[in-house]
């Protein structure tokens, strides 16, 4: 076994290609349907909203997809991303584990993010497009795709969850200094927003809510089309990058994964360090224990219905199968904005079905401490939606040494904490408290699911 603390390969190791988790599924992905109609979406119902390129990524079910050399050209800036081996973190934890991390906070944005945001803008320059709307939760999406907007010479304007547009300033700052435009949500400049704001005058905001009002201003302007951070396969794919590079850096530290960790809200940043291995696990029976750490608070793979559902609040969106709180579920305003989103990513979610993944929620102090800890040891502070890796990878290190066996985990850290200090200075000072969803008001909203013929 490699005895070195970090792995790093030289940009001749870029993937040239994406890896498609649908080509290995032992059973199809369930179909997107219409609302309006109840059957299947093709290739023209998502035209108002993405270019083709990004279509057909969406539908495909090759496995390896080319990345285009601008695009590479591009993650050059920041890729291959470092892998770690945390061996401070082991002895402070007295573990027989071998705890590696990935970590994607060295990006010019500080997160996963523009692994997808950057062929995102990409595609749609490519096709013509110079306008492109977006939400975002805790800005790290925004600020990914501001940045490759920028790039591209695309406009880009967001819809920034309100409790997160008013907790983290900054966020907003750096997305304009990409040239991007940034909007509290929900807002007056839309219908949508409009409508949320007359029946819920203080409401925090959500995902649901500002991915409504996206959607609805690229589909009522022609030269403006949609990007979403998360959720749909292209996005997925896009972040297998991560993966694929940190298989080839495992061989290097001459390990192989016994257990992948990553947080989930939408469900990008874990596909993109897990599929790849389930690829491994799908066709060449390699043993790995995946875990999707998501938060107490928002937790719709462990307290979710697996149902059809809308991916926005205003209904504007396919219907797509996926563990839901259902589309008008707004959660409570707990610190990873990453990670409220009232649905789970059909792809991720149906892995979960199939008994791939292994969901897991944590409350946000027991995530602080762990980020904490883990800053104390590593040096990097976490992004709040990271630190539910970072529990997760901390308590299965825990279960080795109580169990007295060695095994290797791998998670990703998926971005630096440095826009959140707000979040680290109230849980500092004793401030931080664990947020609750109101059940009362989660099965409200299940009631709410739409009903779609067997």
């Amino acid at each position: 076994m490699n005895e070195q603390h970090k792995f790093v390969l030289d940009e001749s190791r870029i993937p040239t290609s994406w890896y498609n988790v649908a080509a290995d599924l032992p059973v199809p992905l369930p179909p997107v349907l219409h609302p309006g109609t109840g059957q299947a979406i093709g290739p023209d119902d998502l035209a108002p909203l993405f270019p083709p390129a990004l279509i057909a990524q969406e539908v495909s079910s090759e496995r390896e997809i080319e990345i285009p050399k601008p695009v590479r050209d591009i993650y050059k800036l920041w890729r291959p991303t470092p892998l770690y081996r945390a061996r401070r973190l082991e002895r402070v934890l007295d573990t027989p584990a071998r705890i590696y991390y990935k970590y994607e906070g060295v990006s010019p944005a500080g997160s996963h993010k523009p692994n997808t945001a950057v062929p995102q803008a990409f595609y749609n320059r490519d096709a013509g497009i110079r306008r492109i709307a977006t939400e975002t939760g805790a800005g790290q999406w925004g600020s990914a795709l501001a940045l490759a907007g920028s790039f591209f010479g695309v406009d880009v304007t967001v819809f920034m969850v309100r409790v997160s547009f008013e907790q983290k300033p900054y966020r907003k700052a750096f997305m304009q200094a990409y040239g991007a435009r940034c909007i509290a949500s929900p807002s007056e400049e839309t219908e949508t927003g409009r409508r949320i704001r007359a029946e819920l005058p203080d409401t925090a905001g959500s995902l649901g809510i500002a991915i409504s009002e996206a959607v609805e201003m690229a589909a009522s302007r022609d030269d403006t089309k949609y990007a979403l951070g998360s959720v749909l396969n292209h996005v997925l794919l896009h972040q297998t990058v991560i993966g694929k590079e940190a298989l080839e850096q495992m061989a290097v530290a001459e390990d192989y994964p016994d257990i992948v960790i990553g947080c989930t809200g939408g469900g990008s940043n874990f596909a993109g360090i897990a599929f790849p291995f389930i690829g491994d696990m799908m066709r060449l029976g390699r043993k790995v224990h995946v875990i999707a750490c998501e938060p107490a608070a928002c937790p719709s793979l462990t307290r979710g219905r697996y149902a059809y559902d809308f991916g926005d609040t205003g209904h504007l969106t396919p219907l797509v199968k996926m563990h839901t709180l259902g589309s008008a579920f707004v959660p409570p305003g707990f610190h990873a904005g990453g990670l409220r989103y009232h649905g789970m990513a059909p792809l991720v979610s149906h892995l979960v079905e199939l008994g791939v993944v292994n969901p897991r929620a944590y409350h946000q102090t027991a995530c602080f401490e762990a980020g904490v800890t883990f800053a104390r040891c590593e040096g990097i502070l976490p992004a709040p939606e990271a630190n539910h890796a970072v529990r997760g990878a901390i308590d299965e290190a825990i279960r080795c040494r109580e169990e007295g066996v060695s095994r290797a985990i791998l998670f990703n850290l998926c971005g630096h904490g440095h826009f959140d200090m707000t979040a680290y200075d109230e849980y500092l000072a004793g401030k931080l408290e664990d947020r609750d969803y109101d059940p009362a008001l989660l099965e409200s909203s299940l009631q709410q699911l739409p009903v779609v013929p067997a």
